[in-house]
């Protein structure tokens, strides 16, 4: 795994053993590209960072500071070394559960631009639904910021719909397995921000056949126009 583009851009990522489910290069060139201008001194927030992948592609990018949380002690070595080897300082690790976390940032009254998560599945019955969580999270919320974005990474199985009424769809794209949704909150006023600033994605596949149909994309620009 690498640092695609950027300041660090080329520099080789150490991956956790048995911990991470590391986004692909081709997931994260994608997101980044539909980002674009948005990183630009952004505060970010990686939750479920496992190699710090996503933080550390911001950061080379141009975002101005990334908080790395990780559960995992030795992810969390691992995220120290990939700062510290890509020369992206302004780097910070939580060794911290999740919701704690996000409650101790809340606490501290800290607001982020951008907030990557990218949680394990829940494959079967009796699995954590993180992403229910997060996404019920008023915590969550409370750290993103007016103009925020929330990128949740998840299985393509599971679809964008109205299982999400506190969130309105910025993107919605499907790579291979993975989906990608860029959110924000439905109280936020600033969908014509998202609407104006995001590029359009370097692919779009939906996920048997590598396309995305003129329909379903369509549907995504209705949501943010």
């Amino acid at each position: 795994m690498r640092i695609i583009a950027g300041s660090a851009g080329g520099i080789t990522l150490k991956v956790p053993d048995n911990v991470a489910r590391p986004t692909t290069d081709r997931v994260r060139e994608a997101l980044f590209s539909m980002l674009g201008d948005a990183l630009g001194n952004a505060r970010v927030l990686d939750l479920f960072a496992g190699s710090g992948a996503l933080g550390l592609e911001a950061l080379s990018r141009g975002a101005h500071e990334v908080v790395f949380i990780e559960q995992n002690s030795g992810a969390c070595s691992i995220i120290s070394d990939n700062i510290k080897r890509s020369g992206l300082v302004v780097g910070r690790v939580m060794k911290a559960e999740v919701t704690s976390a996000l409650r101790r940032l809340a606490q501290n009254g800290e607001r982020f631009d951008l907030i990557f998560a990218d949680p394990p599945y829940a494959k079967k019955t009796g699995d954590a639904d993180y992403e229910k969580e997060l996404l019920c999270s008023e915590t969550l919320r409370s750290v993103l910021a007016p103009d925020g974005l929330f990128i949740l990474e998840t299985m393509v199985t599971k679809r964008a719909d109205d299982a999400m009424p506190q969130w309105n769809i910025v993107r919605d794209r499907a790579y291979g397995s993975t989906r990608l949704l860029i959110l924000q909150p439905m109280s936020n006023n600033a969908t014509s921000f998202c609407a104006a600033d995001l590029q359009p994605p370097v692919s779009a596949c939906a996920a048997g056949d590598g396309t995305l149909s003129t329909a379903q994309d369509e549907g995504t620009r209705r949501n943010v126009e």
